[in-house]
């Protein structure tokens, strides 16, 4: 997924102090018509959760009598894309010549690596869609790397009053097979009503826990819907409590502190201005660096990218 906004913040990913619930703010998905989203990642308290640098979570939006996903062909750098749908269907195209089906309870994970565009477009088989979108920082080693797709479908697995769909990492005993550049976790989690889960979790890690719908508490801590709840290394075990007599259903991501200081700028991920300003130039000037999306029939061939602000991007103190 893009982000469209056309004046884009930098934003200067690194450890910040902060604990405690990052609130969404709400962010157009296009135009006029478009669909809203719920940005919870990156805020102004917080910049990332592990190599976890973007989070935006939408639905349940009704396609059948409004705008649905249309996001043209636009590029990407020094990340993965992580796409993962609870309700509709989304058809993926990128440069790498990978033509897939987004589709709930299957994650569908790209690679830019050193430069990619794809595109992003709800099917007239989805009349509502819902589900989150997420970036991965790729580490200064591997942020150059090939183009690259992964598909897969997790099992579920059952610990005491939840389901667990583990896409990344590992926990709770599930493990998913697909390759991550630096230590992740990402987990769909569906609470029983009224349970309490108690998950054992790497004391390094860092945790985000999303909630998608449902009333919790995540270390007695409330959260109401699209709220992002944090914790910091150190604990070996992350409790949510379910208060409510209906399920509830959450996304649960973690890593290690990223240790690199990123810049992050419309859709690139880099470290410096001069790059950022090069990736853009690149992508204006059709350079084979993102290459081409072949089959994408939309109101634009290719999303522009916005104007570069008047003076350097700079990192921003927290």
């Amino acid at each position: 997924m893009s982000n469209v906004d056309p004046s884009p913040d930098e934003v200067d990913c690194r450890a910040s102090r902060f604990t405690g619930v990052l609130q969404a703010r709400e962010v157009p998905l296009g135009g006029p018509r478009a669909m809203l989203v719920r940005r919870t990642l990156p805020a102004a308290q917080r910049s990332m959760i592990g190599a976890w640098c973007f989070a935006d979570h939408y639905g349940p939006h009704d396609v059948r009598s409004s705008a649905g996903m249309d996001v043209p062909p636009h590029p990407h750098t020094g990340l993965q894309t992580v796409s993962w749908l609870f309700q509709g269907e989304i058809e993926h195209r990128d440069s790498a010549g990978v033509h897939a089906m987004v589709r709930p309870g299957e994650l569908n994970l790209m690679t830019a690596g050193a430069g990619i565009c794809h595109s992003e477009v709800s099917t007239p088989a989805a009349s509502v869609l819902h589900g989150v979108q997420l970036w991965v920082a790729l580490p200064d080693s591997a942020r150059d790397t090939g183009r690259d797709f992964a598909h897969h479908v997790p099992e579920a697995t059952t610990v005491d009053g939840a389901t667990l769909r583990v896409f990344l990492g590992d926990i709770a005993g599930s493990r998913s097979p697909v390759h991550t550049f630096t230590p992740l976790l990402g987990a769909q989690i569906d609470i029983d009503p009224r349970a309490t889960v108690n998950l054992d979790v790497d004391p390094a890690f860092e945790h985000g826990v999303l909630l998608d719908a449902g009333d919790i508490e995540v270390a007695g801590t409330a959260l109401q819907r699209a709220d992002l709840a944090y914790q910091s290394p150190g604990w070996d075990r992350l409790e949510i409590v379910n208060r409510s007599d209906a399920p509830a259903r959450l996304i649960l991501l973690g890593g290690p502190p990223f240790g690199e200081a990123l810049l992050m700028w419309w859709n690139f991920v880099g470290r410096s201005h001069d790059e950022i300003v090069a990736y853009r130039q690149a992508w204006q000037d059709g350079a084979d660096r993102f290459g081409a999306v072949t089959g994408y029939q939309g109101p634009v061939p290719r999303l522009p990218a916005p104007s570069m602000p008047g003076t350097r991007l700079k990192p921003r103190v927290r």
